[in-house]
């Protein structure tokens, strides 16, 4: 018996559709995570893109647990010299929610070219409103 390895022709793409309000944003973005992947289809290939095309909605309504709303930093370095430069979660969750959860699952996807593909796929919003509809995604739920 050979071994199945994923062709562009074999893969099926579906649209889904994750309510993230009350959910927790690590446990949201290790299943978003898998979704793009493909991870959680028979089909799953490593080394091509199998996943689905997911879309995020209400991303202002994540939560954090603990302190880390205050405690946790986003650090960046603009490329100047002495240019790192620090955010903490609540000011970053107020100005843009969708960044947040972004940075989150690029984190957890690979650090190379099928990492970015599969990046591509990932549609955050902050409000219940997403311009998605002619795809007719379907609702997928998950255990917080």
């Amino acid at each position: 018996m050979k071994t199945f390895v994923a062709t562009p022709t074999t893969i099926e793409r579906k649209w889904l559709v994750i309510d993230a309000s009350g959910k927790t944003l690590g446990r949201l973005a290790t299943e978003v995570a898998k979704l793009l992947r493909g991870k959680h289809k028979p089909t799953y290939t490593p080394f091509i893109d199998t996943g689905d095309f997911v879309i995020v909605i209400n991303a202002s309504e994540m939560v954090l647990t603990g302190k880390k709303l205050d405690d946790k930093k986003y650090r960046y370095h603009t490329g100047y010299a002495g240019g790192l430069k620090e955010i903490d979660y609540r000011t970053l969750m107020s100005k843009n929610p969708e960044k947040a959860l972004e940075l989150a699952v690029k984190g957890m996807l690979p650090k190379n070219s099928l990492g970015r593909q599969m990046f591509k796929k990932l549609k955050v919003y902050a409000g219940s409103k997403h311009n998605n509809a002619a795809q007719k995604p379907e609702v997928y739920t998950f255990e917080n």
